[in-house]
């Protein structure tokens, strides 16, 4: 009887580890965001990762939608880290049904950052769209 309750166990631990590596390794859809990177930590108890909120910010003046996200990749936590505050492109791998809030908060797995230029369209945050060089005083 031992031998039936151990041979289930073990057989239920290698579904949930075979499941749990397939939802980590085959994503059910790739994209980009661009916006703000308004917030990376790096949180949990036991796993830590690395969890994070885009503004997106589709047109000057519109309510920013949030997009959270999670980095599993050190490297790419730290190119995040050093572009907050300024406008990226967000590469992301969507991956549905991960088991345990272990590996991730969120669902959307953060591949690649590409800086985005600004231009003129697009104030920075903070600003109210002056031109350079222009103080907005009138002399």
């Amino acid at each position: 009887m031992a031998k039936w309750v151990f041979g289930i166990a073990l057989a239920a631990g290698a579904l949930f580890a075979g499941y749990t590596w397939l939802v980590l390794h085959w994503s059910y859809s790739r994209g980009e965001r661009a916006g703000y990177v308004q917030k990376l930590s790096k949180k949990g108890w036991i796993c830590k990762t690395w969890e994070g909120e885009m503004a997106l910010v589709s047109m000057p003046g519109t309510v920013a939608e949030k997009f959270a996200f999670t980095v599993p990749n050190e490297a790419v936590a730290q190119e995040i880290n050093q572009s907050l505050g300024k406008r990226v492109s967000l590469s992301y791998e969507q991956h549905l049904g991960i088991p345990i809030s272990c590996f991730a908060e969120t669902q959307y797995f953060i591949t690649h950052v590409t800086p985005v230029d600004t231009g003129p369209g697009f104030p920075a945050p903070g600003t109210l769209g002056v031109p350079p060089g222009n103080t907005g005083s009138s002399q």
